[in-house]
């Protein structure tokens, strides 16, 4: 897994365009569209190797965890990204792995936003400018 993330005063984004992936998540209206503050917003891409390693999401969301902590923030946005230049895993591994980051942070009491798999967004965010607003990790 990659991730690169931001520290943001705000995030909204806006479904605009079916992606052309085969993997096309439903849209309602739910995730169409929403916005939220003072987050966490990651862009996040999986690997072929993720597929091999199950310990991958625990160490991801721990790293998350710690990032959050350090910021002392609940809000996160998980955008799918596959353009961090790994050999990306499948697209059904990627979407199911997505779901079960959002669900599990969820259970942590955090705030989840996560984006549609598959379509292409319209995205606006205002990132913070201190040294912790901007992150990137490979989670091995």
């Amino acid at each position: 897994m990659r991730f690169l993330s931001f520290h943001v005063d705000y995030f909204r984004y806006k479904v605009t365009k079916k992606g052309r992936s085969k993997v096309i998540e439903e849209i309602t209206d739910n995730n169409r569209e929403a916005q939220i503050k003072n987050a966490l917003v990651i862009f996040i891409s999986t690997e072929k190797g993720d597929e091999e390693n199950p310990e991958f999401l625990e160490r991801g969301i721990a790293e998350i965890e710690k990032i959050t902590a350090q910021l002392k923030i609940s809000n996160i946005v998980i955008v799918p990204f596959a353009h961090l230049f790994g050999q990306l895993s499948t697209l059904e591994f990627a979407f199911e792995s997505f779901k079960r980051i959002e669900s599990n942070l969820k259970l942590k009491d955090y705030s989840v936003l996560r984006l549609p798999f598959g379509w292409f967004n319209e995205l606006e965010m205002k990132a913070k400018g201190h040294p912790l607003s901007r992150i990137s990790r490979i989670i091995e």
